[in-house]
């Protein structure tokens, strides 16, 4: 339902000529032509709609990715100050200046903490280098 509400704040101006177009189009033509033109820029307005989700859920992607991408330039730029702690409960907390993981040993995965952003992360050779980092200066 939020693409629908995205769909017509940013798209209002389509919604608008759709509705001049039926309003002439219910004035002018009085046959049963006009009830065909209605249907058809109704149907029009509904898929045109209906394909800016997928736009939407595209544009998410993206901006997932490039988030995902400034964490890992992070990690690559932070690791000589990053601090390793076990917790109680057997999972492990990593810590920089502008970031946070918490893993459990033997995961795949890790939850990154990155501008106040939460996201789940399958770990790579660059995560196991900042853990293995932050182990290293822990027992210094």
């Amino acid at each position: 339902m939020d693409f629908v509400m995205s769909f017509l704040q940013e798209r209002w101006f389509i919604i608008v000529a759709a509705i001049v177009v039926l309003f002439l189009v219910v004035r002018i033509v009085k046959t049963v032509v006009k009830w065909v033109i209605v249907l058809a820029v109704l149907a029009g307005l509904y898929f045109y709609g209906a394909s800016y989700k997928d736009q939407l859920l595209d544009l998410g992607s993206v901006v997932s990715a490039n988030v995902k991408n400034q964490a890992v330039s992070a990690f690559s730029n932070e690791m000589k100050d990053a601090q390793y702690k076990q917790n109680s409960d057997g999972t492990f907390t990593v810590t920089t200046k502008s970031l946070k993981l918490d893993g459990n040993p033997g995961s795949n995965e890790v939850k990154v903490t990155f501008m106040n952003q939460s996201f789940t992360m399958k770990l790579d050779d660059a995560l196991n280098a900042l853990i293995e980092q932050a182990k290293k200066n822990a027992k210094l």
